[in-house]
């Protein structure tokens, strides 16, 4: 059986990989997808949480399942994307493939960011992150980005790389980038030219959604 970890971003939830876990599913896939410590709840809960304990909720849930089956494949999106990098290196050998969306090697895009402020909604999305994440957690996720560069040529297992063309939250150079920098001797990179940051939620969403799967289940061990 193909058995899927999929692992949110900074500020998010299981909303933004819940529709790639049910696509997944439906074509014969277990996944499993949870909550990063410190997210789904208030300012507080972020405090009480920093990417070390972020990495040790995934590595919870990882082995969990590795003493169910033999190996695991890794979906991170965003920051969840860092996360199965380095429990990537980690566990290799017990690591089927690995998925990385929407991976902010390269954080704000800031021309995006200005335009997307035009839509109430994600203003709104904005204002309410600003007030909820607070100045330690926002911390705690710059230096998991900045450690990641020092793991990405340890990377070895086979590597979909997705990256929204109109990203507003991370540059799209960050996809070619990882193309070019992760020590995998098997990767692909998918540029999705209609899509911002939610690559799981845009309007080219069945394209990424059956990359993903076709990719798990090109790569058994």
């Amino acid at each position: 059986m193909t058995v899927c970890l999929l692992i949110h971003g900074f500020t998010g939830g299981e909303h933004e990989i819940a529709p790639l876990a049910d696509f997944l599913q439906e074509h014969g896939c277990k996944t499993r997808t949870f909550t990063l410590k410190g997210h789904g709840g208030s300012r507080k809960d972020m405090l009480s949480a920093g990417r070390a304990d972020w990495i040790e909720g995934a590595e919870h849930e990882l082995l969990n399942l590795l003493d169910e089956y033999n190996e695991v494949h890794l979906i991170g999106f965003s920051t969840g994307s860092l996360i199965a990098a380095h429990l990537s290196v980690k566990y290799s050998s017990r690591i089927g493939t690995i998925t990385m969306l929407s991976t902010p090697v390269f954080p704000l895009n800031r021309p995006e960011i200005m335009k997307t402020l035009l839509d109430v909604h994600m203003l709104k999305a904005y204002v309410r992150n600003f007030l909820v994440t607070p100045l330690r957690a926002t911390r705690e996720f710059y230096r998991i980005v900045n450690e990641s560069f020092d793991i990405y040529e340890e990377v070895k297992s086979p590597v979909l790389i997705v990256q929204g063309a109109s990203d507003h939250l991370v540059k799209p150079k960050s996809g070619p980038f990882l193309h070019e920098r992760l020590g995998s001797m098997n990767k692909k990179l998918l540029m999705i030219e209609k899509s911002g940051h939610l690559v799981c939620h845009c309007s080219d969403h069945k394209t990424v959604f059956e990359a993903v799967a076709s990719w798990v289940n090109a790569h058994p061990k």
